[in-house]
């Protein structure tokens, strides 16, 4: 199995989340035995609504920050190599401040933050990493402070509101929760909306790109059922739509134009099936019609 659309799916994911917080760069170039960063963000001076309706991923944005998800559970030399990009981001700012005659402050520097759907407790222990529960809760593992490094194990995260955007990345049972959750938000919601766009461009990715392997077949069942939603909302809009249409001809054959008035009954009037409000229109006259459903 092809990494791409999973690789692709939380680049854009993370894009599209954290891009009203700030600059956002993925595949962010560096030395070619380095590679690439996923996605490399610096926060707005501004501070934004945003932040606080993304949860902890809004906390990650509070700070400059290297982002490293990974879809399988990461293992120690990925975390290595991560860690080394982390570092020549580090060293080109001290470099660029020192050309600038300018000091280097810690809190300024970027911390990286890696997303991995689980991780093993012999890894976490041998970077001795460790929890801060009291600010950040479970699943949350710093490295020593002058590592500047977080590890976040997906798995572990609570199932609360303030986690859901990263729980989204995680695997499985997890994932399928998230899913279930980010459902369930109410659809005036803007970032549901991105999100399940996202998720659905997914599928189809993994759709178009490969033959399903079993946890590719395991995401598609678990975005079945908001493809299906997504499927039924577009086929009410298109009714609604040819509702529209057919009352506002009604409206102008019977009365020469749409004045505001006339234009203020016909949402009302869309609530009604086709064979209750075409009598109505065709029998009642402008002020009962305005009267009734204004």
């Amino acid at each position: 199995m092809t990494r791409f659309p999973y690789d692709q799916f939380a680049k854009d994911y993370l894009e599209e989340l954290l891009q009203p917080l700030g600059k956002i760069e993925t595949s962010k170039a560096v030395p070619a035995e380095i590679r690439e960063i996923d996605v490399y963000f610096a926060p707005s001076p501004q501070s934004s609504t945003d932040a606080i309706q993304l949860g902890l991923l809004g906390r990650i944005a509070n700070t400059s920050a290297l982002i490293e998800p990974f879809r399988g559970a990461v293992k120690i030399s990925e975390i290595r190599s991560c860690m080394n990009k982390l570092f020549y981001i580090i060293a080109d700012v001290e470099r660029q401040n020192k050309r600038d005659n300018t000091s280097t402050r810690e809190e300024n520097l970027p911390l990286l933050w890696i997303l991995s759907p689980t991780v093993s407790t012999a890894i976490l222990d041998g970077f001795k990493a460790s929890l801060d529960e009291e600010n950040w809760g479970t699943g949350v593992h710093f490295l020593g402070e002058h590592l500047k490094t977080v590890i976040v194990a997906i798995h572990q995260l609570p199932r609360t509101p303030e986690t859901l955007w990263l729980r989204l990345l995680g695997k499985g049972r997890v994932q399928q929760q998230a899913i279930e959750e980010l459902n369930m938000l109410p659809q005036n919601n803007p970032l549901r909306d991105k999100a399940i766009d996202l998720l659905l461009s997914l599928k189809t990715q993994i759709e178009i790109k490969q033959v399903p392997n079993e946890e590719d077949r395991e995401v598609l069942m678990n975005l079945s059922p908001i493809y299906l939603e997504r499927l039924a909302e577009a086929e009410q809009k298109g009714r609604n739509e040819g509702q529209r249409t057919v009352i506002e001809n009604l409206l102008k054959a019977k009365f020469g134009s749409l004045d505001d008035e006339l234009n203020s009954i016909v949402q009302p009037l869309l609530a009604l099936r086709p064979e209750e409000f075409s009598p109505l229109l065709l029998q009642l006259s402008r002020e009962e019609l305005i009267s009734r459903f204004k």
